[in-house]
């Protein structure tokens, strides 16, 4: 069923077409009427129409090159051409259709064709842009889901991160510190256009987010070791070693139960747990990996934990000055931490220091 309002311009140097076109049109659809694309133009500034329908020989500029303008405009783009001409040869059809004309009608033409013709094409963008409308709202509705799903994700680790906090007394907000370090080290890494292989496969808010769960394996941990006050035994250090096992073990569960899903964000929460008491030379712990068989999340967190902890108090010791902490952190690299993040650390150093300043949370 047509429409009263669909507006139709019609673009035609011939001043008996113009009429005979107006007057089959006009009982049904909005009409406009020029005699040159130059008039179309300007006409555009002001009017959008449904449909044009366009001679192809015109002076001046002829209907390929309206056309072409037409298609290049994104405010004209999507409107359907339909062209109107005397040349019924093979070779001008195909070059108004390669153009992005909707149709190509030779003259002289039927009434009942022009119309259903024009019927069709108004049909078919109707119901284009019923389609456009629908993708967009569940494309909308599709990101309202992932916004859904991120916000669970970050209301899960944030509650774990927190039950963590609370049982390490001692620690006060270690893991919203470290979790800020690692976002400084990662926007110098970003600002330097550095380890651009490793940063293809990473999601900034996942491994932000992940790194609150970097010690979820001190969950099993006895209060007696976690809290003790005073320097743990040797035999307790390994007890308190063995959270890194115990974390990543949880995560793999997580992983079997969840299937398919959430496997970039769990992968990346793994990665962090398993690596961040790894050391550059080899001598860290659980697995006593070297140099760059270390991931980059986990060389990365590492400066970050070690950083924290020598700016903290800890039942065994005064936080140390922020000189000394900066002096052990970069003569460490080559041995604890990769030494080319070093240099991202003393870049970023005062930025460090500020969030001891601040006493973040």
């Amino acid at each position: 069923m047509k429409s009263s309002m669909d507006k139709i311009l019609i673009v035609d140097d011939n001043e008996t077409n113009l009429t005979i076109c107006k007057s089959i049109l006009k009982k049904d659809y909005m009409v406009y009427a020029v005699k040159s694309a130059e008039i179309m133009f300007g006409l555009l500034m002001n009017v959008t129409p449904d449909m044009i329908l366009m001679d192809i020989d015109m002076p001046s500029m002829d209907g390929y090159e309206a056309i072409t303008m037409l298609k290049a405009a994104p405010e004209w783009a999507e409107i359907p051409v339909i062209f109107l001409t005397a040349s019924n040869d093979e070779g001008s059809e195909l070059r108004g259709l390669s153009l992005g004309a909707a149709d190509y009608i030779t003259k002289p033409f039927s009434a009942p064709l022009l119309i259903k013709r024009i019927e069709n094409h108004l049909l078919a963008e109707r119901q284009k842009k019923k389609l456009q409308l629908y993708n967009k709202q569940l494309h909308r509705m599709v990101k309202d889901k992932i916004k859904q799903v991120n916000r669970l994700h970050n209301t899960i680790i944030s509650t774990v991160a927190d039950l963590i906090e609370q049982r390490d007394d001692t620690t006060g907000y270690h893991i919203a510190r470290t979790q800020r370090y690692l976002e400084i080290l990662c926007d110098e890494i970003v600002e330097r256009d550095l380890y651009p292989e490793e940063r293809e496969s990473w999601d900034m808010d996942y491994l932000l987010y992940s790194a609150r769960l970097h010690d979820v394996g001190k969950i099993a941990i006895s209060d007696l070791i976690l809290n003790k006050p005073g320097k743990l035994t040797d035999n307790e250090y390994e007890i308190m070693k063995t959270h890194v096992k115990v974390g990543v073990e949880a995560i793999e569960r997580i992983q079997r139960d969840a299937g398919e899903r959430d496997v970039d964000f769990l992968d990346c929460a793994k990665r962090l747990v398993a690596t961040h008491h790894e050391k550059w030379d080899g001598t860290g712990y659980p697995n006593g990996l070297k140099g760059e068989e270390i991931p980059l999340e986990g060389r990365l967190m590492a400066i970050a934990d070690v950083y924290d902890a020598l700016t903290s108090k800890r039942p065994y010791k005064e936080p140390f000055s922020l000189q000394k902490c900066s002096q052990i952190i970069t003569t460490s690299g080559g041995t604890h931490f990769d030494p080319q993040l070093i240099a991202l650390f003393t870049k970023r150093e005062e930025q460090f220091a500020q969030v001891v300043y601040n006493n973040f949370s």
